[in-house]
């Protein structure tokens, strides 16, 4: 797997991206109190194999030999953070705050010949019905340091200035920075190097930003500390002290001037966030 991807391969990665996006923000219109994960699901399977792609994470495996991830998205409550099985008991209901993770492979039409699908991943957390006022600034900030750490994605900074950035953002408000979960490469893989946490790691300072990079950036924030724990379905992610957690994501472009963000969402685009 190269580090640099090609200007071809940032043109399907970006087109990619924006088909994503707009699946995400189609997904998101469908969260609302009784409604449960999986009929949510199965709405972004049948979207991403509309639009000419394969789910990334249905199928996918962290290491031989464990069960493969059941859904086509990670969908988390309140406390979960990641890998959240999206299960048809799991309802949501007012007050609650739900992420939606998604990943997609595309295209997927020319697979049997030997081409390759490149690969895209966004997430968002988002309100259900009305939420209490901490939880609800715990989303701002999230998403906020997920903007805070693309503006660090400029040619000439390292993976560890993005984590940095984050990092100074946001301790100093009280918030729980997750550290055994964290960004990463992506494009040619769901996972790539280089890890991109979000919090200062010396060792990333020689992972220069150059154009052609491909990063997902992720905060994932939390009311309490971040002490994580695995739920017995060996997915599931959550805080170990059950407080809130909130995660946004962005797959991000380093470019010769400013950061491309392929995963923007229609609304984004339309508020110029």
């Amino acid at each position: 797997m190269s580090y640099i991807k090609q200007k071809k391969e940032i043109e399907i990665i970006s087109k990619g991206g924006e088909i994503l996006g707009r699946i995400l923000e189609s997904l998101v219109e469908k969260v609302e109190p009784g409604v449960s994960a999986y009929e949510i699901d199965k709405a972004a399977e049948k979207m991403i194999i509309r639009a000419g792609g394969r789910p990334s994470f249905k199928n996918y495996r962290s290491r031989k030999g464990e069960p493969p991830f059941p859904s086509t998205i990670c969908a988390c409550i309140n406390e979960e953070i990641v890998h959240g099985i999206a299960s048809k008991d799991k309802i949501l209901k007012s007050g609650d705050i739900f992420t939606i993770d998604i990943g997609m492979q595309w295209p997927v039409k020319d697979l049997d010949k030997g081409e390759r699908g490149y690969f895209t991943d966004t997430s968002i957390t988002v309100s259900v019905g009305e939420i209490p006022n901490e939880a609800r600034q715990l989303l701002n900030v999230t998403k906020k340091a997920l903007e805070i750490g693309i503006s660090k994605c400029y040619t000439g900074n390292t993976i560890a200035d993005i984590g940095k950035e984050i990092q100074d953002w946001v301790e100093p408000q009280g918030y729980g920075i997750v550290r055994d979960l964290v960004g990463h490469g992506v494009g040619h893989e769901v996972h790539e190097s280089p890890r991109v946490p979000n919090f200062y790691d010396k060792d990333l300072e020689n992972w220069k930003l150059e154009p052609g990079v491909v990063i997902a950036i992720e905060p994932m924030l939390t009311l309490g500390n971040y002490e994580v724990i695995t739920a017995d379905d060996g997915w599931s992610v959550a805080t170990k002290d059950a407080s809130l957690s909130a995660h946004f994501e962005h797959t991000v472009v380093i470019t010769t001037s400013e950061p491309l963000v392929v995963t923007r969402r229609p609304e984004e685009i339309k508020y110029k966030l």
